[in-house]
């Protein structure tokens, strides 16, 4: 395992070994992703096995141009405005899967259904077009917990680390994409991420906020424990219990912040980075989290929160 800078040759090798069918963290915008070749069966495994994911639990494909989607979807007139819209950038859409895709089944967990996206930085962006083929990319660290935000975090939340990381800094957004499912009349959000309801919305028109089956999603980031640090969550505090840690936002001043202006872009920026900080055992037993306003990207801050806080479960 080696920690590269992007540079044209680092590419190349990455874009090999995935080829060869090994996996390569990368950033995105939005986390780090642990990309293999969505087309090898073995690939999309090993992704499943590095972080110990249910394989229920399916994978998003990342895609280096729009035209890469025909070939693995069925996209519509619905896709074709939110993607002039919004691509490349942080919002993945769930179609149904063409009938002759070679994507793995694996991916999709065994449904009909595929979710694509196609990321808004230069590193993943080199990456796929060096590759020529779509990545299966879920966040690089073990399922349920705190997605990576550096190439740092990427070294301790892993089971099996991937034969590269390439370390391009700390990615822009923070939060996961947003999740919109278009196999359906009306479209609806599976996960709330930086491009709100709104802004999709003045696209296409109305679209709901959808409940996934818990035991067969059609997207990652549906089970109800998920994001979490070691301690503990406790959250919309305002003062810390003995031993708590505080995180702050706004005017609700903590040993740590989320944003002390109160703007929420900067906060989902920097949450999981936060959030790691916090996550000391030697120095605390607890996460106190102050409240964030649920409007805007502020849903997908909570949403991210309320997972956290969840009773844990073993399997996420």
């Amino acid at each position: 395992m080696s920690v590269v800078a992007p540079t044209p040759e680092n590419i190349a090798k990455a874009a090999q070994v995935l080829r060869d069918g090994g996996l390569v963290a990368f950033p995105t915008e939005t986390v780090y992703g642990l990309g293999g070749d969505a087309t090898q069966d073995s690939a999309v495994e090993k992704i499943y096995a590095a972080k110990g994911r249910p394989s229920f639990n399916p994978l998003i494909v990342h895609v280096g141009g729009v035209d890469w989607v025909a070939d693995i979807a069925q996209p519509d007139a619905r896709f074709d405005s939110l993607v002039r819209a919004f691509w490349p950038g942080p919002l993945t859409l769930v179609l149904n899967r063409h009938t002759q895709c070679a994507v793995s089944k694996i991916v999709s967990a065994g449904r009909d259904s595929i979710a694509v996206r196609m990321p808004d930085h230069p590193v993943a962006h080199d990456l796929l077009m060096a590759t020529q083929r779509p990545l299966a990319a879920p966040s690089a660290n073990r399922s349920g917990f705190m997605s990576p935000t550096e190439a740092a975090h990427v070294l301790t939340s892993l089971d099996a680390l991937p034969e590269m990381i390439i370390d391009g800094g700390q990615c822009r957004v923070g939060l996961e994409s947003t999740v919109l499912d278009l196999t359906q009349t009306t479209p609806a959000i599976l996960r709330p991420g930086s491009i709100t309801r709104e802004q999709i919305e003045a696209v296409i028109g109305p679209v709901s906020f959808g409940r996934d089956d818990p035991l067969a999603p059609k997207s990652p980031g549906q089970l109800a424990s998920h994001y979490a640090p070691g301690l503990p969550v406790r959250l919309n505090a305002t003062e810390v219990n003995a031993g708590e840690v505080l995180v702050g936002f706004g005017p609700v001043k903590g040993a740590l912040t989320l944003s002390l202006a109160g703007d929420l872009a900067e906060a989902a920026a920097n949450l999981f980075a936060v959030l790691r900080q916090a996550d000391n055992t030697t120095l605390y037993n607890g996460i106190a989290v102050a409240p964030v306003p649920e409007l805007g990207v502020g849903l997908a801050i909570n949403d991210r929160l309320r997972r956290a806080a969840a009773p844990r479960n073993t399997a996420s």
